[in-house]
């Protein structure tokens, strides 16, 4: 027993360290190249809650072999067949007129703006704030992170 006890006293903290790191991760993946159905559970016999477009993120939540959980830029859990998603990264605006600028920093030029529900490619991952995206139309510049979701 007492052999039990230190084994458990000295993997304790191993587990609990891993499971701090696995807190922290947030992953987030774009519905496919077609429009998808949302449901209620993890099986087509689910109700069908919505259809999510093509391009929309979504907060990865658990993964349950041919389903995964997802979060939607509104809070709401939803199921989607995994097949769905890909690895592809957009952000949807979040305030409305939010500024696109030429550089990462609030005194570069405004490249553009959009409004909230806008649905942006993401070209590089977040650094100091800042994502650099790419609009359907081809235009490019960087956004503030709070300024959009889905990274």
């Amino acid at each position: 027993m007492k052999l039990f006890r230190m084994a458990a006293m000295l993997l304790l903290p191993c587990c609990l360290s891993g499971l701090s790191n696995l807190a922290h991760a947030v992953e987030f993946k774009s519905i496919g190249a077609a429009p998808a159905i949302m449901y209620d559970a993890p099986t087509e016999r689910g109700r069908k809650i919505f259809v999510a477009p093509r391009g929309m993120p979504l907060e990865v939540v658990l993964v349950n072999g041919e389903w995964t959980k997802v979060r939607d830029a509104g809070g709401d859990l939803t199921w989607v067949e995994s097949r769905a998603l890909v690895s592809q990264r957009t952000v949807v605006g979040n305030t409305p007129n939010a500024k696109i600028r030429s550089a990462p920093n609030d005194a570069s030029a405004v490249v553009f703006s959009i409004d909230k529900g806008v649905l942006l490619d993401v070209m590089d991952p977040i650094t100091s704030g800042w994502i650099r995206v790419k609009h359907k139309d081809g235009q490019v510049g960087y956004v503030k992170a709070g300024d959009v979701w889905g990274d």
